[in-house]
């Protein structure tokens, strides 16, 4: 089989949580740029509308679907939305995050302890549940992307909730993958270490930005793209003997914490 149709994702539906900007954009562009129709998901419908419509401007088949991903509800809804519009979700891309308020673990109130693990975490493991579900009952194989972080394997000072977080969507991955795999359900997940994106922009590109960089062997901050090449090989038919995966996507970091 030719690397263009082991890539290609032509006929399928894909669902990418927090698709209004940073990563979420990135993601849901790459897999439409390789024929996937998409259903884009987040909580800014302005931001939505427009970005379908860039991607329909490119010849994408896309769909924009208001949700905030830790309500039940609006989850269930928006699989079925998607489902009408496109098919069944056969790649779900589990991206949607909220950053931790930089504190000390001491100081990591019930509040902010349960408002990351709430989108970090639990809604990353329903989704996927629902994900999975539909997929089963449809009687279609698919693919699940969960995104997890560096901080998943090695901490930072101020990100507790955000590191236990992250290190437990890579457990929930491995643990869904076995119990998910002979239905023909791939869970994987993609690790990415620091990219600039609107949310961190004026922090990485800042003095405290300066020093990180020369933290990671590469010397640099990961570029838009660069993660395109791990979410087309979990999500097309070029990962199908992957599952339970955790591809880490980040300029040598964690090898140097593990060193």
């Amino acid at each position: 089989m030719k690397a263009a149709d082991m890539f290609s994702l032509k006929g399928r539906v894909a669902l990418v949580t927090g698709a209004s900007s940073g990563l979420g954009q990135q993601f849901a562009r790459a897999l439409a740029d390789n024929d996937a129709a998409v259903a884009l998901v987040a909580r800014r419908t302005e931001r939505l509308e427009a970005f379908k419509a860039e991607l329909e401007q490119s010849g994408a088949r896309a769909i924009a679907i208001e949700a905030d991903v830790t309500d039940a509800a609006a989850m269930k809804a928006a699989f079925d939305a998607a489902e009408k519009a496109l098919g069944t979700v056969t790649i779900l891309i589990n991206n949607a995050g909220v950053a931790q308020k930089p504190l000390r673990a001491i100081d990591v109130g019930a509040e902010e302890w349960r408002r990351v693990l709430d989108v970090d975490l639990d809604a990353v493991f329903y989704w996927a549940q629902e994900g999975a579900r539909r997929m089963i009952a449809a009687g279609k194989q698919g693919s699940i992307v969960n995104i997890a972080s560096v901080l998943g394997f090695g901490v930072a000072k101020g990100t507790a909730a955000y590191a236990v977080a992250k290190a437990a969507v890579v457990q929930a991955t491995r643990a869904l993958a076995i119990e998910l795999a002979y239905k023909g359900v791939r869970v994987n997940a993609i690790a990415p270490g620091w990219f600039v994106t609107e949310i961190n922009d004026t922090y990485l590109n800042g003095e405290a930005g300066n020093a990180m960089k020369r933290d990671i062997p590469m010397g640099r901050f990961g570029d838009k793209g660069d993660l395109d090449g791990a979410l087309l090989l979990l999500a097309s038919d070029a990962g199908r003997y992957m599952t339970g995966a955790t591809l880490v996507v980040d300029g040598g970091q964690v090898v140097q914490l593990k060193g």
